[in-house]
């Protein structure tokens, strides 16, 4: 989908590349204030990032997928606010968080705007968070670097950001 306005898919894009390393960079970094500073700068971006393109697919009609990024910018609103609580205490906010991703990323791959393979990425992040908040919400004890689910959750996730980055900068050429 082409975009009007080049700039704000310049930011969105730069958003989401910052999410995705910063976000990653958190996770296995050993220093729990390193980790809540990471984890704050990659949750600005991503809010940033996903509210522009909330607005970007909105203007084109695709309220589904407009609606699924907004989602996805409360979801991190959500996990921001309890970043600063470090692992343990996050891990209200994290639940919360997570199960906005997993709604979110349903909304976004639902309708076929997006290519087969991002879709296929993004609903494997969706249901392996979807797993990780129902798991906390049943009582277990998960943390944010909890292995093997939310862990290896990740990688999935920060592939979609990649390839929703890839997208709009591949948009401009």
């Amino acid at each position: 989908m082409r975009s009007p306005n080049r700039t704000l898919d310049r930011i969105a894009a730069g958003g989401l590349l910052v999410g995705a390393v910063f976000g990653l960079a958190g996770t296995v970094v050993a220093s729990p204030a390193l980790q809540a500073s990471l984890w704050a700068i990659d949750s600005v971006a991503l809010v940033v990032a996903a509210s522009l393109l909330a607005l970007r697919y909105f203007r084109a009609g695709s309220d589904i997928v407009a609606a699924g990024f907004l989602v996805f910018a409360i979801g991190e609103g959500v996990l921001l606010s309890g970043t600063a609580a470090g692992s343990t205490g996050s891990v209200p906010a994290f639940a919360a968080g997570t199960a906005l991703w997993a709604a979110a990323l349903a909304l976004i791959n639902a309708p076929p705007q997006l290519p087969g393979w991002l879709r296929v990425l993004g609903g494997a992040a969706a249901c392996l968070f979807a797993i990780t908040s129902g798991r906390i919400y049943a009582g277990e004890v998960l943390l944010p670097t909890s292995s093997p689910l939310p862990f290896f959750a990740y990688p999935f996730l920060v592939a979609t950001l990649l390839g929703w980055a890839w997208m709009l900068l591949r948009a401009e050429s």
